[in-house]
């Protein structure tokens, strides 16, 4: 085996490399601010027809039949930070919205029974979308 009596010297100093650049530019705070603001939500017709309205998930052994916290209840699936639009949603109670947002897992339930319970709510509350008139049928036949 072969030894070396004396360490190994650079000639030259290592030289600190550049820092990573980005591959697109970040977002920073306008000058003066400190941070930036998240866009607020936009509250639609369709988002504000929700109140006083019954679940229309229905999720046995979960739904609390309350009125007065239904909300929209949008499908997944619409890309991180994003939603589906509203006609892509479902009219639930506050207890449904909680199960469907995670609580389905500590149930015992796979994400398929999830996502078909949450798409019959949406077909339900499609339909009472069209009573209400927010969303319009064209060029079907009667």
């Amino acid at each position: 085996m072969l030894t070396r009596k004396t360490a190994l010297r650079s000639k030259t100093q290592l030289k600190a490399k550049s820092p990573i650049k980005a591959l697109s530019p970040l977002k920073t705070a306008s000058p003066g601010k400190k941070t930036l603001k998240a866009k607020p939500t936009r509250t639609t017709k369709i988002r504000a027809s929700a109140k006083g309205e019954p679940c229309l998930v229905r999720v046995p052994g979960v739904c609390n039949g309350n009125s007065a916290t239904v909300v929209l209840a949008h499908l997944n699936g619409a890309g991180v930070g994003h939603k589906h639009q509203d006609h892509k949603a479902a009219y639930a109670c506050s207890e449904c919205h909680s199960w469907l947002d995670g609580g389905y897992v500590q149930q015992g339930y796979s994400r398929d029974t999830r996502d078909l319970w949450h798409l019959e709510g949406v077909i339900r509350t499609q339909d009472r979308l069209i009573e209400k008139g927010f969303i319009q049928i064209t060029g079907a036949a009667a």
